[in-house]
């Protein structure tokens, strides 16, 4: 197995100022299946402060769990003294942890068989739970008893199902089983880090693993909404591009969902942006757009430029998991219109007006709600035909508007008074 040189250095440090000190966990896990681990952990016998008293610079990380950032360079690489963890008290922490210089009863404490592997170039692979055997199988199992796993920490629940779906593993039965019977535990996880599990699930390379979640009797625990997960939902979640934005659209895609999408993602403690731009998605997913300029424009600034483009991606995802064809031949020519407008850089949006407010009121008009009416009319023209966007054109129209607005309010006046 190669690893980072900085990363064998520590380790080889570590060692020879007499201490055990393995790469542990996912990133061997990665090396075997010949992944490129996204970062490096190494665990090690040494205390907290033997790891501080051999390189030079540190950062406490967490040193009460025995957790110690090792500097090189500009590099942090997390060095973590081996532990064995207490009684949890809320399916998510341990009430205490206490250092152990036993590596197995490090090990015995983690997930996964595939996350509880150790190696150094000396030792070479330590493996007492099967994990390698597992990776060939490709299964998910805990270590030990998966009641007692997910008793301990909830989350490793929805973990298993991400797992399995960045890595096309099955879950193990022992594991469904327990991690059905304690779903409701899931409960008593923030919503942040059911939110970070769910988003690492959606954007894997298997986001209809999404399924499992019915399967193993999930959903209720993580949801403040009633979702359903149909047949369209897991092939539209297939055919769109992995996009964080464009996945959970596709998993909050059916019908009538745009409130309940919102209400979905605020429970999550999703980001505002998200939260906006997930739910328009799913707003404008099935409202039908007619194939021609006029309308793309019109449909483009009610929608929003920011997400149109997402938006046609969506659209085509949903109706290729439908296998509608009318509606696909219909989003080819709609996209066709949209590249032509975009390239001659027809006026969508208001700030792209030839005129503006000030422009309106430096000719008489009044301020207040009337000037706001006014550039929607205007604009509205020149959605229709975008060569009238000139700013003295738009003038004398909005002088036309005007003068037809007052002789409205005038006739109503006599028929008032």
């Amino acid at each position: 197995m190669e690893i980072p040189q900085k990363v064998e250095y520590i380790i080889a440090e570590l060692m020879a100022n007499g201490h055990e000190a393995y790469a542990v966990g996912g990133c061997v896990r990665d090396s075997i299946l010949g992944r490129v681990p996204g970062d490096w952990d190494i665990t090690t016998s040494a205390s907290p402060m033997e790891v501080k008293a051999i390189f030079k610079r540190t950062i406490d990380t967490g040193i009460q769990h025995g957790t110690v950032t090792v500097m090189l360079d500009k590099e942090g690489f997390e060095v973590t003294t081996y532990r064995i963890d207490g009684e949890y008290e809320d399916s998510r922490h341990p009430k205490e942890v206490k250092f152990t210089k036993n590596l197995v009863e490090d090990l015995k404490r983690r997930d996964f068989t595939i996350n509880a592997m150790a190696y150094n170039p000396v030792t070479g692979l330590v493996d007492e739970f099967e994990g390698e055997e597992d990776l060939e199988e490709k299964i998910i199992r805990c270590v030990g008893v998966a009641e007692e796993r997910f008793g301990e920490d909830a989350l490793r629940i929805l973990r298993a199902v991400r797992f399995s779906a960045q890595l096309g593993f099955d879950i193990e039965e022992s594991t469904r089983l327990a991690a059905t019977k304690l779903a409701s535990t899931l409960k008593n996880i923030s919503r942040e880090r059911i939110l970070t599990e769910l988003t690492k699930l959606l954007i894997s390379d298997n986001p209809d693993y999404i399924k499992e979640l019915d399967k193993l009797d999930i959903k209720n625990s993580i949801f403040t909404q009633e979702i359903v997960i149909d047949e369209i939902t897991l092939a539209m979640l297939k055919h769109v591009r992995n996009d964080k934005m464009l996945r959970f659209a596709a998993f909050l895609q059916e019908e009538g969902t745009a409130t309940k999408a919102k209400e979905i993602l605020r429970g999550l403690k999703a980001d505002n942006n998200t939260t906006d731009t997930v739910t328009r998605l799913t707003k404008w997913l099935r409202v039908e757009t007619a194939a021609d300029k006029v309308a793309v424009r019109k449909a483009v600034y009610e929608i929003g430029e920011d997400i149109y483009s997402l938006l046609l991606e969506a659209k085509r995802a949903y109706f290729m998991a439908k296998n509608d064809e009318k509606a696909l031949h219909n989003l080819d020519i709609i996209e066709s219109l949209y590249e032509e407008i975009t390239g001659a850089g027809d006026c969508i949006t208001l700030k792209q007006l030839a005129i503006s407010g000030n422009d309106l009121i430096a000719n008489g008009l009044a301020e207040g709600r009337m000037i706001g009416e006014v550039l929607k009319y205007l604009l509205n023209i020149v959605h229709e035909d975008p060569s009238k966007n000139k700013k003295e054109e738009l003038i004398t129209l909005a002088g036309t508007f005007t003068a037809a607005v007052d002789e409205i309010v005038d006739v109503i006046s006599v028929k008032v008074f």
